[in-house]
């Protein structure tokens, strides 16, 4: 295969939120940019499907309203957001036991000691630090276990853990007993607090961009013109002292830095030369992703509605996990969203993922769910270039131990990637930032580099 060359300011590997910020700014700065993406399409995690001739989001969906760096980027494109449909009544199904309430749809009992236990999370979380929250007094005790097993030393009830397994398994992709107590708590800091993460009206799930956000994502990239390269998969980054380069199979540039957006979990598929510390390579093998998946469910109307549904079910089911409604703006067709897990759902055909789903919201909505015009799904467990969840499914012990390196350069490679965000950590919010705080970084050493030396004085 015949490869070319050429030679920029910056490579940026990934054309994520976090990839094209990045080089949007350093454009915009002068400086001479070019973005490589494995995939043969831009937008990483985010990701668009089709279900009854509607356009969904099989990846990142929801935009708050503080998510500001989100919110100029969809003003600047033209784009807008419509909001997530929260009327009417919630499901709950914990054991096959099926509820519906206006408000959370749990027994007195299990919603007061969720609110117990809420409490004592949010005023741990109280007293995090925003930025390099891995410096607290107490990491290491609140690293040692897992969120699980913290909520078995509260006595925390069934049904409580049950419910936070859900809002971990949407998060990280995994099960509160994979997940460090401590990274749950820095989680939970990003983002603005659990009652914000968990909210949809003035939370984490209040809007949704309208025509899906891979939409506005394609939109950005084309503000990059031919600086965006696709089906380029980055095999190897060298450093050659004061330079690096970077090559796919087919194109081999010379930079004088990189910056690279993968997941931590996805770093280890690139060659470093020299190698990188050996703590960046556990960091690697310890910040694994989990996995989440999606299906969309279309029918020729929202019929939930009239029996005062919002659509929004948590359930404890094998398969199905979670709902929501996103049906269009016209109410037809009705399409509801649902979050599957992994372990119940990605090793079945389409067929049987179907009728899995399908069972499943039977029980929750009745038998007016088996009138479906069209149905799809996504198993992000099973991509073939990335596989993963939304979020690093961090273990106990993993953040005490590589968590200071999440966003140290190594050389002439700086990090980004929603993950390495101190403020909306695992959000398209926090992605953006990142790429502006990895391109300021860069910005600063490229100014720095490239300033004339002061002339000699020769002695008389």
């Amino acid at each position: 295969m015949t490869t070319t060359s050429r030679s920029v300011d910056v490579v940026i590997v990934g054309a994520g939120l976090a990839g094209l910020s990045a080089a949007d700014q350093l454009t915009q700065q002068g400086h001479d940019v070019l973005v490589l993406e494995g995939r043969e399409r831009v937008g990483g995690r985010i990701h668009t499907t089709s279900v009854a001739g509607v356009p969904v989001d099989a990846g990142a969906t929801w935009v708050a309203p503080d998510h500001t760096a989100m919110h100029a980027l969809i003003d600047r494109l033209g784009g807008s957001t419509v909001p997530q449909f929260h009327d009417g009544k919630g499901l709950i199904s914990f054991g096959g036991r099926r509820r519906a309430e206006s408000a959370l749809a749990l027994a007195p009992w299990v919603v007061l000691d969720l609110a117990r236990i809420t409490g004592k999370l949010q005023r741990i979380v109280d007293h995090l630090p925003t930025v390099d929250a891995y410096k607290h007094p107490r990491v290491e005790e609140y690293d040692a276990v897992s969120l699980g097993d913290w909520l078995t030393k509260q006595h925390a009830l069934k049904d409580t853990r049950r419910f936070v397994d859900m809002i971990s398994k949407v998060h990280w992709g995994a099960p509160a007993g994979d997940i460090s107590l401590f990274n749950a708590l820095r989680y939970f800091k990003t983002l603005g607090g659990l009652e914000h993460m968990m909210s949809v009206e003035g939370g984490d799930q209040q809007d949704r961009i309208a025509g899906t956000v891979h939409t506005l994502v394609e939109r950005f990239a084309e503000t990059l013109g031919p600086r965006v390269i696709v089906d380029a998969p980055v095999r190897k980054i060298t450093t050659h002292g004061t330079t690096v380069t970077v090559e796919t199979d087919s194109l081999t540039v010379d930079a004088r830095y990189v910056i690279v957006t993968a997941a931590p979990a996805h770093r280890s598929a690139i060659t470093f030369e020299p190698a990188l510390p050996e703590q960046h390579r556990g960091l690697s093998r310890t910040w694994r992703l989990g996995a989440l998946s999606k299906a969309f469910v279309a029918y020729d109307r929202p019929f939930w509605r009239d029996s005062g549904l919002s659509g929004e079910a948590v359930s404890d089911d094998d398969t199905v996990f979670l709902t929501f409604d996103v049906s269009s703006g016209l109410d037809r067709p009705g399409i509801l969203m649902v979050f599957c897990d992994p372990r119940g759902f990605d090793s079945y055909d389409r067929g049987e993922r179907s009728e899995r789903v399908l069972a499943h919201l039977v029980h929750l909505y009745g038998s007016e769910a088996l009138r479906i015009t069209d149905y799809e799904d996504f198993a992000w467990g099973n991509d073939t270039f990335a596989p993963g969840g939304p979020n690093p499914a961090v273990a106990p012990r993993a953040w005490t131990t590589f968590g200071r390196f999440l966003r140290q350069p190594v050389g002439h490679v700086h990090w980004a990637g929603t993950e390495t965000a101190d403020e909306t950590s695992g959000t398209m919010n926090g992605a953006v930032l990142s790429g502006h705080r990895a391109a300021t970084d860069v910005a600063a050493l490229l100014a720095v580099t490239s300033e004339p030396s002061a002339p000699s004085v020769s002695a008389c």
